[in-house]
């Protein structure tokens, strides 16, 4: 049966979300917006950034004055799901028209996207998609234009078109496979006009075309469609998934496991040119897949929908590994020789299909990589790509399923994969993405994170391209922090792990959720910390204890599983710490502090030693008094250092006593952070840089 219940959605029938009270009072571009939010919002109609809405609208002509006929659609790179009305490009229907008299055929077709600028209405900066004509052309005044898994699995079945014909009659049409473009919305004009009565067509191995006269009958219509083929799915495909289960499903702490070994080790070998970010899903539609008797023969076909295509590669790696036998090694030996056999195959593939103008060969490493028994791992430039990627497969798997179960699944045959891989078009968008950030596809992890110098940290690590994980023993404020920084950057690049540093445990637990969470680790910042201040003689074992516990052992304990992570990935490394300037200078009435300061740098130079020869780097940054945002200066820390040098206002004191005569910030702090964790530092290793404002007695020597 077709898995209605993927990523996340319930029940087996689309809801009729459509809110009459709500959309009554909406202009008909508002009422676009409503609409295509609405289907957007369940992925089993289309998945994120895939299909297209539109609307052909009456305006007022800024220029001539008067009303136009605008076509509303959504424009280049969006999402139906997250549009705002800035999303759609608008174009004089006139001259969209218009653009047939310079249409000069298929071998031309290319040309005419250049020409869609020019049929731009009120200077409107949105850029049109290659779909534009698709929409424009049918004669309706609203246009769906979906990728339901249900309607691609009768789209990508070998008999297609009678498919559609005996699930829908004369209701929903069909056209043959055309790559998307300004010829296939001539053949939608056509099939229109010679099919008036018709209110959609299937496209072979693409999609749905949905049509209407008002925005809530098109938004029913869809649905409506949808709904009718999942129906069929469900009273005809009664065979087993993927030819039924031939292999065990691990439980889930056993995935995980798998998963935490296999991933990082996948990432250095595939990151040499470009790091990447992971994602892991085992949810049932993948297990169903990676446990099958099928999974072999359907991955190598490859998926059919474009949009799948895109986001998934030519195929997947199907990963050699025997859930039923025990231990990962033999898989994890494997892996080397596997993935250079896919990029030998990839390499295959663009020069059997390349052209005289082809773009260069691109990155020849899989994106998605299928564990039997396990799940599926997705790797691409980051974590939002690579979480997509997974739920773009997730629903060729639902197509496959579909598929499969009443027909033969077909996917895209081999030159047409390629020549939207390498479409010159696509290549145009491409080449006009921003330069990626410093630390773009790199993972961090920051203890302390919740606090004023690692949430600063956190911050500025995220500004420049990193995922972070946050991890704090303050779950409260590791909870706001987490939320703070994903309001800001989005929920894709920040994930919050509960840690006591000095729990073995939990340290161990929670650098093995990061590889699940994104597949690896490239920067670990060692900031967790607190601080004591008393007379040696009033300074009991416990208090000294503490100290080394937190600031000594528990910097060891992170730094071991970061040095065993870099290891297994063979890609470098970097470990900063967060020292103190009273690591290099003491201070009166605060030996276990100090102490225990001096024990990090001090480790921190023996490891520079240890990791140099895999390029894994270790420094440290060594704050002083830095006061604003930060947990241990709050209370008895801040009364007793103010004791002891006998003033009202602390910070004023350290700003005086300081040789700049300026106070320290957390933002100062993750500055430096930054230097030592990007490649500016490249050639920096057991360093220390001070960030006191000035300070003789810390002057390194």
């Amino acid at each position: 049966m077709l898995d209605t219940q993927a990523n996340g959605q319930h029940g087996s029938r689309l809801a009729n979300l459509w809110d009459e009270a709500k959309a009554a009072g909406m202009s008909e571009p508002e009422r676009l917006l409503y609409r295509s939010n609405l289907l957007g919002s369940d992925k089993r109609i289309t998945n994120y950034g895939g299909g297209n809405t539109s609307a052909k609208v009456m305006e007022s002509d800024p220029l001539g004055g008067g009303n136009v006929e605008v076509l509303w659609v959504k424009g280049s790179g969006g999402d139906v799901g997250t549009i705002k009305m800035d999303g759609f490009a608008t174009l004089y229907m006139d001259k969209l028209q218009a653009l047939k008299g310079l249409y000069r055929g298929v071998e031309h077709e290319d040309e005419m996207v250049g020409y869609l600028p020019h049929c731009t209405f009120n200077l409107n900066p949105r850029a049109a998609s290659i779909d534009t004509p698709l929409h424009a052309y049918v004669p309706r005044v609203h246009v769906d234009h979906m990728h339901p898994d249900a309607i691609i699995a009768i789209a990508a079945s070998e008999n297609s078109r009678d498919l559609t014909r005996q699930i829908f009659g004369d209701d929903i049409g069909w056209l043959p496979w055309k790559r998307p473009g300004y010829e296939l919305g001539l053949w939608l004009e056509k099939f229109c006009k010679e099919n008036p009565k018709a209110r959609g067509v299937v496209l072979e191995s693409h999609g749905l075309f949905t049509w209407a006269d008002t925005a809530k009958e098109c938004y029913e219509t869809t649905v409506e469609i949808i709904n009718k083929a999942i129906a069929w799915f469900e009273a005809n495909n009664t065979v087993p998934a993927f030819g039924g289960a031939v292999k065990p499903v691990l439980a889930a702490d056993e995935r995980r496991a798998v998963a935490q070994k296999l991933m990082p080790v996948i990432r250095g070998l595939i990151g040499a040119d470009e790091s990447k970010v992971g994602h892991f899903d085992d949810s049932q539609a993948v297990l169903d897949f990676v446990t099958s008797k099928d999974l072999a023969p359907l991955a190598a076909l490859g998926t059919s929908c474009p949009d799948h295509f895109l986001r998934t590669k030519i195929r997947p790696l199907v990963v050699d590994f025997d859930p039923a036998a025990a231990g990962v090694e033999k898989t994890l030996a494997g892996l080397p020789d596997a993935i250079v056999a896919y990029r030998a195959d990839y390499a295959g593939y663009y020069e059997r299909c390349k052209r005289s103008n082809s773009p260069a060969m691109r990155d020849p490493n899989a994106v998605v990589y299928l564990v039997p028994g396990v799940g599926m791992i997705t790797f691409a430039k980051d974590k939002a790509t690579a979480r997509i990627s997974a739920e773009f497969y997730v629903n060729a798997i639902n197509v496959m399923r579909g598929a499969a179960g009443v027909s033969t699944y077909v996917g895209l045959p081999e030159q047409e994969a390629f020549d939207i891989e390498y479409w010159l078009l696509e290549e145009a968008k491409l080449q006009r993405m921003p330069k990626p950030k410093s630390l773009a596809g790199r993972i961090a992890l920051v203890t302390g994170g919740a606090g004023g110098i690692g949430k600063a940290t956190a911050n500025r690590l995220m500004a420049e391209g990193a995922c972070v994980v946050l991890a704090d023993i303050d779950e409260e404020a590791l909870s706001a922090a987490q939320a703070e920084l994903a309001g800001r950057y989005g929920k894709d690049v920040v994930r919050s792990v509960a840690m006591n540093v000095t729990d073995e445990a939990q340290v161990q637990k929670s650098f093995a959720d990061t590889l699940t969470e994104f597949g690896g680790l490239d920067i670990l910042v060692s900031n967790a910390g607190l601080a004591s201040s008393a007379p040696i003689e009033e300074t009991t074992l416990s208090l000294w204890n503490k100290n080394i516990d937190i600031l000594a052992t528990g910097y060891f304990l992170v730094s071991r599983e970061a040095f065993r992570i870099f290891r297994r990935q063979k890609a470098g490394g970097n470990v900063v710490f967060v020292a103190s300037k009273n690591g290099l200078a003491a201070s009166p009435g605060a030996s276990a502090y100090c102490t225990a300061k001096a024990a990090e740098i001090h480790l921190a130079r023996c490891l520079a030693l240890e990791g140099a020869s895999e390029q894994i780097r270790v420094n440290v940054v060594n704050p002083d008094a830095v006061l604003r945002g930060s947990k241990i200066w709050t209370g008895e820390w801040k009364e007793q250092r103010a004791a002891t040098y006998k003033t009202d206002d602390l910070e004023a004191h350290y700003r005086e006593r300081s040789m700049l005569k300026r106070s320290v910030f957390p933002e100062d702090i993750a500055e430096a952070i930054y230097f030592l964790a990007s490649d500016m530092s490249a050639k920096s290793t057991g360093n220390i840089i001070n960030v006191d404002a000035g300070n003789a007695q810390s002057f390194t020597r």
